[in-house]
């Protein structure tokens, strides 16, 4: 398997990606094993809500690389417009990689734009991406 396509749901933009997080990290362990030990804050931008998705999903897994946190809870604090820039807020909680704890899936090489789509429907926001393992 080259890559994994995911659909992440939620009432708004902001649970939609906080969703898409999850299964990000999802594809590459089991998250409920993932405990909220470590707390940090995260801010992304970008010129579209594609490119806000991307470069959130983007961030979270360069941060893994570097630290090896694995994350489990997601929280947007604001996405908010600001000249003419979309600006994301979070809250991420994890804990160190674990390999006796965390069993491991795949690895996730990078997020792509490759099909990627954000449809708004009344209550109801859905982001599909692709993940290159």
């Amino acid at each position: 398997m080259a890559d994994a396509y995911i659909a992440a749901y939620g009432r708004d933009l902001a649970e939609a990606f906080e969703n898409a997080a999850l299964a990000m990290f999802e594809t590459m362990t089991d998250t409920s094993k993932v405990e909220p030990k470590i707390e940090e804050e995260i801010y992304v931008e970008g010129h579209d809500e594609a490119s806000l998705l991307y470069n959130w999903l983007e961030e979270l897994l360069i941060k893994f690389d570097l630290t090896g946190n694995l994350y489990s809870k997601f929280k947007i604090l604001e996405i908010k417009e600001e000249n003419d820039r979309l600006r994301l807020k979070a809250k991420v909680y994890g804990e160190p990689f674990n390999p006796e704890k965390h069993p491991q899936k795949v690895g996730v090489k990078a997020v792509t734009y490759h099909k990627m789509e954000i449809i708004r429907e009344p209550e109801k926001v859905t982001v599909k991406f692709i993940l290159d393992l």
